[in-house]
């Protein structure tokens, strides 16, 4: 080891996938007991990089030095043997195993486990005191909240001697609470001398946590700052390369007449469990309402079920005043007959067909429209033609209504989702995870879409993980929790505090505001 090396420093890397140049001649240095944050946008090349650290796929080019050494790192457990440790996005855990037994899976320590058993939980405990990473080792991970599972991954890389850690989109399925106490043992970390490198497109996280910033566009490295000489502004224009709004900019919403009431909506999965409970909502004309929560707590079924793809188990839905539930045509197609449309959450399994060109999945749902046929048959001139106006409409890259949506990037492919459906005049719009998986400059894009819809007076209903997006775009938020509305709220009520709280499962009544913060008091 150097002494006054980088923990990390990769000099000329470069990876090819068949033509594609993922990574170009990148060359990053991380200093050793800091926090360095790596950012852009969706196929930067940023997760391909750290795929590289950690082994998972080997660099065509260049060197990776760890203190100061040149290493040679072809899969990951030459780069755990490094000191390199990584949180995945999606947690590497086994369900049904114990929290011990997930941390010492791989490294058991030979035939006899029993004493090696021992040996790893007292050394866990010291690692749990440390670095303030408290739980029960004997729990299992399958009964865990997502934040504890997070913790195990994180002691799992420790317990493996990593001096680097890196976190791959840590936040995306934590409660605000459980991101501050991340960041707290993040800090500990630091404090203790360990490095860690975030990766992540939220940039107040960035700010917030971080000492140094690495931007990355379009397979190259463009920036590094130390994170006191910028600002969020800034590294969105480092990012997108050119000016990008971060905030949404909206009128006060003027509500009109309510277009959907839901009363003691109920739904029981095929397995019995209750996934949605007795929910209640109102969708109004020219209003957005957005519902908050972790992912998980029921969102994708209140979706289904709206959207007419499942029939709730019991309760009412009633749109413009007619009962849909009891309604032999309550279902996807027919409901848009009427005036519904709706962005599914996943784009890929239920929004698009990828296999199919731009113009065929630009009609799917809507091909018995005149627009798109001739009689009986579908009319591929009028197909080619109507999406090459959403195209232009929406700006969806490349401006090709023959490629097939495979060909497209994400934030393109949710463009020509949210072009099939907003083209159609829906007068109520549900809207599954708006720009989960978008580049920055196209979230950009599609918020003013959604807020100009609203506009033209039509109800809105927005289901976003991201706490910000919901806390921007909506004029009432809900918080759903268990499959239950926890709590509903003025958008100019809500605080991040606030909702946090009630998206862990406190619901609004039990919430006593004290300050402008949203801090509870008892």
């Amino acid at each position: 080891m150097t002494t006054n090396a980088p923990a990390l420093e990769l000099r000329r890397v470069n990876k090819w996938f068949g033509a594609v140049h993922a990574n170009r001649d990148i060359s990053l240095s991380v200093g050793r007991g800091t926090i360095h944050g790596i950012i852009g946008e969706n196929g930067a090349g940023k997760s391909t990089l750290m795929s590289i650290v950690y082994g998972f796929y080997e660099a065509d080019e260049g060197e990776i030095y760890v203190n100061g050494a040149l290493c040679d790192i072809d899969n990951p457990q030459a780069s755990i043997e490094a000191g390199i440790g990584m949180v995945h996005q999606h947690f590497m855990l086994v369900d049904t195993f114990t929290v011990l037994e997930n941390i010492i899976l791989g490294v058991e320590g030979g035939n006899r486990l029993a004493g090696g058993i021992e040996k790893a939980r007292i050394e866990l405990e010291r690692l749990e005191r440390e670095y303030t990473l408290e739980v029960d080792v004997d729990a299992l991970v399958g009964d865990l909240p997502v934040g504890l599972r997070q913790r195990v991954e994180i002691l799992k890389a420790l317990y493996r001697g990593a001096e680097i850690l890196i976190l791959d989109e840590p936040t995306g399925v934590l409660t605000p609470q459980e991101a501050d106490h991340l960041f707290r043992i993040l800090n500990t970390l630091r404090e203790q001398g360990k490095t860690v490198i975030l990766i992540t497109h939220k940039l107040r996280e960035i700010m917030a946590i971080t000492d140094h910033v690495s931007v990355m566009r379009r397979g190259e490295m463009v920036a590094h700052v130390a994170t006191k000489d910028t600002d969020r502004e800034k590294l969105a224009e480092l990012m997108v390369g050119r000016s990008v709004l971060l905030r949404v900019e909206k009128e006060k919403a003027t509500p009109g007449a309510d277009l959907m009431t839901i009363e003691g909506l109920n739904y029981i999965d095929e397995d019995g469990v209750a996934r949605l409970k007795n929910i209640g909502l109102t969708l109004r004309a020219g209003e957005i309402l957005g519902i908050a929560g972790v992912s998980g707590n029921g969102q994708s079924e209140l979706l289904e079920v709206l959207g007419g793809i499942i029939s709730p188990t019991s309760g009412s839905i009633r749109y413009k005043g007619e009962e849909l539930v009891k309604n032999p045509k309550f279902n996807a197609r027919d409901l848009r007959k009427i005036g519904l449309g709706h962005v599914p959450e996943d784009r890929h399994k239920a929004g698009l067909v990828l296999s199919f060109s731009a113009n065929e999945n630009t009609a799917l749902g809507y091909h018995d429209l005149p627009m798109f046929n001739k009689g009986a048959t579908l009319d591929r001139t009028k197909m080619v033609s109507a999406c090459e106006t959403y195209i232009e409409k929406f700006d969806v890259r490349p401006p090709d209504a023959t490629l097939k949506a495979s060909g497209f990037s994400g934030g393109n492919q949710q463009k020509l989702v949210l072009a099939r459906e907003m083209e159609q005049d829906p007068d109520v719009l549900l809207v599954g995870q708006p720009t989960r998986g978008v580049d920055i400059g196209a979230i950009e894009f599609i918020h003013k879409q959604l807020i100009h819809m609203r506009d033209q007076g039509k109800a809105i209903l927005v289901v976003s993980v991201e706490i910000d997006e919901v806390m921007s775009l909506a004029d009432r938020i809900a918080v759903m929790f268990d499959g239950a509305i926890v709590g509903e709220l003025d958008a100019s009520e809500a605080t991040e505090q606030r909702l946090g709280l009630m998206m862990a499962g406190i619901s609004d009544q039990e919430l006593h505001v004290s300050d402008p913060e949203g801090e509870a008091v008892s």
